[in-house]
């Protein structure tokens, strides 16, 4: 079976995440921190359950949920560089959270559309 981009996209963005929390971890940054980690590790877990949908609407339901994460980690990503918490340069990761908004996004919306299916 071919291997979903948008499930290893993911997956590389969770690994990057965990890379910048305990980064924050090291500075005390307990609070921002916490909400970050959930929900970027939380994006490529909707997606997994996605992939695995028992229907269509299973699947459109995971990849929505994953669009939603995103765009809340994409928030978690900008307060943290407002606040300057920690010296770190947020381009990479900001660039890849906002990636995987555009391809989910695409992918409920191209799954949603009845006359593309």
């Amino acid at each position: 079976m071919k291997e979903s981009i948008v499930k290893q996209k993911a997956l590389s963005f969770a690994k990057d995440s965990i890379d910048l929390y305990k980064k924050l971890l090291e500075n005390n940054e307990f609070v921002i921190s916490k909400q970050f980690i959930r929900s970027s590790t939380s994006i490529g877990a909707n997606i997994n359950e996605a992939l695995a949908g028992q229907s269509k609407k299973d699947f459109i339901a995971k990849m929505s949920i994953s669009s939603k994460e995103a765009r809340e980690t994409i928030y978690w990503i900008e307060l943290l560089e407002y606040s300057k918490f920690i010296e770190y340069d947020y381009t990479s990761i900001k660039n890849q959270c906002k990636e995987l908004i555009s391809m989910l996004t695409a992918i409920v919306k191209t799954s949603q559309n009845p006359t593309k299916n």
